[in-house]
Formats: C-alpha cells, sequence, structure tokens
C-alpha cells in the first residue's frame, strides 16, 4: 500500500471516531458539574500536573465522546472508575463545552536530544517536526497534520483533538498506550493505533515534545 493512500484510508476512518448525533452541550452548565474534575484537571481544564491532561480547548465532540467511553468502559483511566456513573450523556456534553470552551494554556517544548534506533542522538524538536509534517515514509506512518492540522489545533467539528499546548508526558503516554494497544476506543478501524504502530520510543519522545510547543 502506497504511503499516500495509507493517510487517505487513515484520514478517511478517523469519521468513525466522531459520535454520530449526541446534543449539543451547555457550557454554562457544565460549569456547576465539574468541581470534582478540578483536583486533576484544573479548575479551568489547565491541569497541574502532567501525568493528567489539559482539557481546555480540547473540541467539545471529542471531550465529550471520551467521558462516554469513559463511563462505559471503553477507555479504562483507574482515576476515573465510577466517577461518571451518575452523570448523564447530557451532564457529559455540558461538561464538555465548558472545558472546551476555556483557554489552554500552553505547555511548551523542551530542547533536549534523543537516541535513535541507530545510536545516533539528534535533535527532537527536529525529528518531532519532520514526523508531524511528514510523517515517515519507511514505516507508512502518516502526518499529523492532516487531522490535527498544522499548527495542532484539531479539527473541532470532525471530533479530533487540540494538540498543540498539552502536556508531552501525556502525549507520549497516549502515543504509547496506542501502540502497545492498551489504549483501544480509537473506533473499528483502529487509526491511532495505526498510526502509533510502527513509531520507535525515541519517535514517540520527539513527536511528543514537538506538539507541547506548538501553537
Amino acid at each position: 500500500m502506497s504511503n499516500s493512500l495509507r493517510i487517505f484510508l487513515l484520514t478517511l476512518g478517523f469519521a468513525t471516531l466522531a459520535p454520530a448525533a449526541l446534543a449539543a452541550g451547555d457550557a454554562k452548565k457544565g460549569e456547576t458539574l465539574v468541581s470534582t474534575c478540578a483536583a486533576c484537571h484544573g479548575a479551568d481544564g489547565n491541569s497541574p500536573a502532567p501525568t493528567f491532561p489539559k482539557l481546555a480547548g480540547l473540541g467539545e465532540k471529542y471531550i465529550t465522546k471520551q467521558l462516554i467511553d469513559i463511563k462505559s468502559g471503553a477507555r479504562v483511566i483507574p482515576e476515573m472508575t465510577g466517577l461518571l456513573n451518575n452523570s448523564s450523556e447530557q451532564d457529559l456534553a455540558d461538561m464538555a463545552a465548558f472545558y472546551s470552551a476555556q483557554p489552554l494554556q500552553l505547555a511548551g517544548a523542551q530542547a533536549l536530544k534523543v537516541r535513535v534506533n541507530s545510536g545516533v542522538e539528534v535533535d527532537a524538536l527536529v525529528l518531532g517536526e519532520k514526523i508531524y509534517r511528514a510523517g515517515n515514509i519507511e514505516t507508512q506512518t502518516p502526518a499529523c497534520t492532516g487531522c490535527h492540522s498544522p499548527r495542532g489545533l484539531g479539527n473541532a467539528p470532525a471530533a479530533f483533538p487540540r494538540l498543540s499546548g498539552q502536556y508531552a508526558q501525556y502525549i507520549e503516554k497516549q502515543l504509547r498506550d496506542f501502540r502497545s494497544g492498551a489504549r483501544v476506543n480509537d473506533g473499528e478501524a483502529q487509526i491511532m493505533r495505526k498510526a502509533a504502530e510502527y513509531l520507535s520510543d525515541a519517535e514517540i519522545v520527539a513527536l511528543a515534545n514537538y506538539i507541547a510547543g506548538l501553537n
């Protein structure tokens, strides 16, 4: 399969990730429902610790889907077990609307080196930008820009999340989880699992670090 065809199919498959018919959320109502969430994700969705993702500006449809998946068990996050059991689907949409409306505080990238498979150390920002914008032709890894935009702002109507400004540590964990199959809520087409399948450890670190500095 050619790289261009693979990228097209991966991009097309992302459409299966978007919730088909979810009610629009009410941000004002959502603000009254997120007090429990603030301890980990911050009152405005800008979490104080890189182990917990920033939710601010992530995209209403994407957040809603993740909350529904966490409640149903399709996405397993031990720290959130049972927290959403008493929330209706409308509650989850309202919470998502609130967080999506909040401004994101950028995490920022770091200057660092990574050791690639050959043993050579390379600039992580250079390698991260290359993968984000061009993918890896040899492993047929698609570029991230097709779904998450050149600036990492995502595509909210299509439920493609914003990545730019997110904590690098969190992005790195998600890529590793998709690669290993520990996270599987990317739809029947397994879009993110296929995108991360052949990423090396060095590429994941570099990519996550680069994304954290995008804006």
